[in-house]
């Protein structure tokens, strides 16, 4: 994080623990009005990856699960890294920004999705650099956020997924319960932008931008799931972030084979778990007293309900079961929810 930045943050009461904000100083009022009104959340402790150079789209393309020829400067999209077994080492939203390709990923997966990509690089023509302080970066959520920031920036993004620059900030538009933007720019504009929108909005702790992907079901990949899942059971297929019909990547094959001969047997969903204590990602899922884990934690999150709101992939035939459980803790049942998107037919 630029310092410049988190001392600008630390002027509206930012209550760090690293380069997490732990809250602006009322923690329960901020996770109530994440999913009530609108909100500013910092997005360091997600990390960019640059790839620029000319041969960085056919490079992203040959290693990425999704078609990066679809990436501009009018659109991003969801995407992941596969080990050759297509297992995903990391998943991330790809948007371009003038020349350059950017991947926001967790921080803690910045290290080794940059050391895995470098490894195939050879004599292309690419740069790969962990740019995370080359661009401020935070996120902007809430009923009204679309006609607020539009009437700063002249301009936003009609669908998810969709980009626009205006003003020297790049702004994503990406799902959510409520219109929901990441924004993306130089010091000087994001502070001002941040000014403006303050006026309306509540700043939130880091933990809240995470918690609106899980709402959104949408997937972020952490150590302790690296390698875990093909991208089918954590529903990247169901939200544009696997395409196939673009040719070769890595694990491609397995990934193929699983959508056009196989039956998923592991699928992501949507969970509400009891308590306070968010279980970490990677953390078993029980099914009663079976020996063996129904499933595992992809992300959970504290909301505003007084629960914990998480996305877990567990395994299709324990869905009926109602002594679904995080390990160690029977007396959490875990109850499934709604995703805001449908399984495919038959899959």
């Amino acid at each position: 994080m630029k310092p410049e930045w988190k001392t600008f943050l630390e002027t509206f009461g930012a209550e760090f623990a690293g380069d997490n904000i732990a809250s602006f100083g009322n923690d329960e009022r901020e996770r109530r009005v994440i999913t009530t009104g609108e909100t500013l959340c910092d997005l360091s402790p997600f990390g960019l990856i640059s790839a620029y150079g000319d041969q960085a789209e056919e490079f992203l393309q040959n290693m990425l699960t999704n078609n990066i020829n679809e990436v501009s400067a009018s659109r991003s999209q969801l995407s992941a890294l596969c080990t050759q077994k297509g297992r995903m080492l990391s998943s991330f939203r790809v948007f371009k920004r003038n020349d350059t390709y950017y991947l926001r990923l967790p921080q803690e997966m910045l290290e080794p999705t940059l050391k895995r990509l470098q490894m195939f690089v050879l004599m292309t023509k690419i740069t790969l650099e962990d740019a995370s302080n080359a661009l401020v970066r935070f996120g902007y959520a809430g009923p009204e956020a679309a006609e607020t920031l539009e009437a700063y920036l002249e301009t936003v993004p009609a669908e998810d997924d969709d980009v626009i620059e205006s003003k020297g900030i790049t702004v994503v538009r990406v799902p959510g319960v409520h219109s929901r933007f990441e924004l993306y720019g130089e010091l000087e504009d994001m502070q001002a932008l941040w000014n403006h929108l303050n006026v309306r909005a509540v700043p939130v702790g880091s933990d809240a931008w995470p918690l609106q992907d899980i709402m959104a079901g949408l997937p972020n990949i952490y150590a302790d799931t690296s390698e875990s899942f093909v991208p089918q059971m954590a529903n990247m297929h169901l939200i544009n972030g696997v395409s196939f019909k673009k040719g070769c990547f890595p694990g491609q094959e397995v990934v193929a084979r699983m959508q056009y001969l196989g039956k998923l047997k592991r699928r992501m969903y949507l969970l509400d778990i009891p308590g306070t204590e968010a279980p970490a990602p990677g953390t078993d899922i029980m099914d009663g007293d079976e020996p063996k884990a129904a499933g595992e934690i992809v992300d959970a999150r504290r909301n505003g309900d007084g629960s914990i709101s998480a996305l877990g992939v567990i395994q299709v035939a324990h869905m009926d079961s109602d002594n679904l459980a995080t390990a160690g803790d029977q007396s959490a049942p875990v109850s499934v929810r709604v995703l805001p998107y449908r399984f495919e037919e038959g899959k």
